[in-house]
């Protein structure tokens, strides 16, 4: 599949058609739709700078962009009470011994991303998406919320980096600006809601804001620059695909390093999203084994891994690029999508970049299986 596909990238199309009743979704209206058969996408991403985390809902075909830098921690609705941060703009967190949010506290170099920071130092959240873990790279970075308060630390943040406004050379990304500076935090429970406390570092007064849980959404978003509630995701059951710049794990040695990827693409493994990879036995026919591919090729138990591991996708699809060459897709694959109302989908992804090889122009085709 060597054909380009980048004028795609100004357009998305749909073509709407029936599916049986136990498929179907409903509006926000109460209405009863049935999904989305095929579309064309493309991501809102921002081009080059990337400046938007973009959710896809496959049974809608809509997407809901978001400012990558507008929140800094997610809140979980579900039953236990883990606390998610941002690393779409490289946050890192480290916790302190202290339970006294007074106490003035001092920045430390060595809580970023980067090829220095290895994943059990647990300045970053387990990038498989799964919240349960007793740290040092495993589960989220912030400690599970206790109802013993004095197990609950304050904690440093590196609030990461603005979004990028840089013009990068063709084929590049020019994703961080200038750097957001620097928090302490203390989380703690009161009943069924959180309670922030957060301040600059050399504060010896802090701002607190209760936070309740909403099960109609995976997390509830706070942005710490004023304590704010953030609208990031949509409802749990209201999207599949997530296109984002990514804090993950990179194998180095015998260990892993903390390490970024931009034109990710996790899904929403807590909502219900399960995905896998097909790789076509003819790299020259993969769109072909693509229109071919039909609901009784569909290998259930191949979705098991994604139940666990939000990155199916993740950075799978593309090439990077390198010294003399530039990134492209990769065109010998295609995905399965298994969404939470039940329908199957065929992927293939299009195009990483626009007609002048810029990037955060990806462009996507999928079609629902049956």
């Amino acid at each position: 599949m060597k054909k380009q596909f980048y004028f795609l990238s100004l357009i998305a199309l749909f073509f709407a058609s029936c599916s049986s009743d136990d498929s179907s979704t409903e509006n926000t209206d109460g209405q009863v739709n049935s999904p989305i058969e095929e579309a064309l996408v493309s991501p809102s991403l921002g081009g080059p700078n990337q400046q938007n985390q973009v959710y896809i809902d496959l049974s809608t075909n809509q997407q809901t962009a978001i400012l990558r830098d507008s929140w800094d921690l997610g809140f979980s609705t579900g039953s236990d009470f883990r606390v998610i941060i941002n690393g779409s703009i490289k946050m890192a967190v480290k916790q302190t011994t202290s339970t006294d949010i007074s106490e003035v506290q001092s920045e430390d170099a060595a809580v970023a991303v980067g090829y220095t920071t290895y994943s059990t130092m647990g300045y970053v959240d387990n990038p498989t998406g799964i919240l349960q873990g007793t740290g040092e790279g495993e589960g989220t970075a912030i400690a599970a919320i206790s109802s013993n308060n004095e197990e609950n630390k304050v904690y440093l943040v590196n609030l990461g980096y603005e979004v990028g406004t840089a013009t990068p050379t063709v084929g590049s990304v020019s994703t961080d600006g200038d750097a957001r500076g620097w928090k302490k935090i203390r989380i703690t429970k009161q009943g069924d809601d959180y309670v922030l406390q957060y301040a600059n570092l050399d504060a010896t007064t802090a701002q607190s804001v209760t936070i309740s849980k909403d099960s109609e959404y995976n997390f509830v978003f706070v942005s710490l620059n004023n304590g704010q509630t953030v609208n990031v995701q949509p409802k749990k059951n209201q999207w599949d695909l997530n296109f984002t710049g990514f804090t993950n794990y990179y194998p180095f040695g015998t260990s892993s390093i903390t390490y970024y990827f931009s034109d990710f693409v996790s899904t929403n493994m807590l909502g219900g999203t399960e995905v896998y990879e097909v790789l076509a036995t003819d790299a020259t026919q993969t769109e072909l084994e693509f229109e071919n591919f039909v609901l009784s090729n569909v290998d259930q138990s191949k979705f098991t891994i994604s139940l666990t591991d939000q990155r199916i996708i993740g950075s799978s699809w593309r090439n990077g690029g390198g010294p003399s060459s530039l990134p492209s897709i990769k065109d010998d694959r295609f995905y399965i999508l298994k969404d939470v109302e039940g329908n199957f989908y065929k992927l293939i992804f299009l195009a990483l970049t626009n007609d002048n090889g810029e990037r955060g122009y990806p462009v996507f085709k999928y079609e629902i299986l049956k």
